[in-house]
């Protein structure tokens, strides 16, 4: 694993949480996975083990960049606490104001964003 930098996945957030709690839940350094070489903390072992089990199941859409910008093929941060589950997958977004945006149409902007992101996911955002 490169341990390059510290910055965990999810800014520290708990992915089980959101499907698991409702609510984002920040995650423990006494819990903790690892992942295509990210480093996601849980907030409690039974969480760990589940996403041990099915990370796909639980891990961000578009890499947990903004599912908004993604729709726009760019590649903006999100914030860990703008979020929404929709057909069982966590979305992160920008902020509230571009989540309103992005759920006007939801569901257009969702397919947009899945056509989109195999051409930008290895692209860095300025690239984009």
């Amino acid at each position: 694993m490169n341990n390059t930098h510290s910055t965990p996945g999810l800014s520290g957030y708990d992915p089980v949480a959101y499907h698991t709690e409702g609510m984002p839940v920040k995650g423990s350094g006494y819990h903790v996975a690892e992942h295509e070489g990210v480093t996601y903390l849980f907030a409690n072992k039974k969480n760990r083990k589940k996403f041990e089990a099915d990370p796909r199941k639980y891990l961000p859409a578009y890499g947990g960049f903004c599912a908004y910008g993604v729709s726009l093929g760019k590649k903006f941060a999100s914030d860990p606490e703008v979020w929404r589950i929709e057909n069982g997958k966590l979305f992160l977004n920008l902020d509230g104001d571009i989540q309103r945006k992005w759920e006007k149409d939801l569901s257009g902007h969702i397919r947009k964003a899945d056509v989109n992101w195999p051409g930008i996911e290895e692209k860095a955002p300025a690239e984009l």
